[in-house]
């Protein structure tokens, strides 16, 4: 399954994202991360998403309480949080709910749209080949191939604005696409809220993590 492209493009509006975070981390499969950079632009559309909800939520980086690195958690919703994994991969949230409540939707995979040259230059070493499909599966591959870094962290998704920074080009756009079947599950890649199926993503779509 592939999705629909569409010409027409709206910026996701803040109260998008001030809703509760299952609600968003649905709504927002079939949505387009679009990132412009010195380099290019590079997009691609929301495939698969997770939910991090709240203090109560043991794999939410806010369950041990308020900190400076969980600090956007905290608010406002649409605004992007990212953080730097394992050392390694940077990944890519966007905050939810009301001020003062701590959650957000992981961006987990996309199906690639504009910039996929650039995306291959940014991924690939010498030698080596991916299919489209695969650029942007997993939250640390997609954060590479659009070049999301902790510079993003902060960044306002809801216009050209960001708190703290001069300027943003990191933002979340409704081109109408629907996201078809939607399917849900236990989020992988963490050892605690095993219990909770807050992973959703497009059922059979090549783009998704697992």
């Amino acid at each position: 399954m592939r999705m629909r492209r569409s010409e027409a493009a709206e910026v996701l509006p803040r109260a998008f994202y001030e809703r509760p975070t299952i609600t968003v981390a649905r709504a927002l499969l079939g949505k387009v991360l679009v990132h412009r950079t010195a380099e290019g632009v590079a997009s691609g559309i929301i495939v698969e998403t997770e939910a991090y909800v709240g203090e109560d939520d043991p794999a939410c980086h806010a369950s041990a309480g308020r900190t400076r690195r969980n600090e956007p958690l905290y608010g406002p919703a649409g605004v992007a949080y990212v953080y730097l994994n394992y050392g390694i991969h940077y990944l890519v949230n966007a905050v939810t709910e009301a001020d003062g409540h701590p959650s957000a939707v992981l961006i987990r995979a996309l199906e690639p749209l504009g910039g996929v040259s650039l995306m291959r230059r940014r991924r690939l070493s010498p030698g080596r080949e991916l299919a489209d499909s695969a650029l942007c599966r997993g939250p640390g591959n997609l954060t590479r191939a659009l070049g999301i870094t902790i510079a993003q962290n902060l960044a306002d998704l809801t216009g050209p604005a960001s708190r703290g920074r001069t300027s943003t080009t990191l933002r979340i756009e409704d081109h109408g696409n629907g996201a078809g079947s939607i399917a849900s599950g236990p989020r992988i890649g963490i050892r605690v809220g095993l219990d909770r199926p807050w992973r959703f993503w497009i059922d059979g779509h090549p783009s998704v993590s697992r």
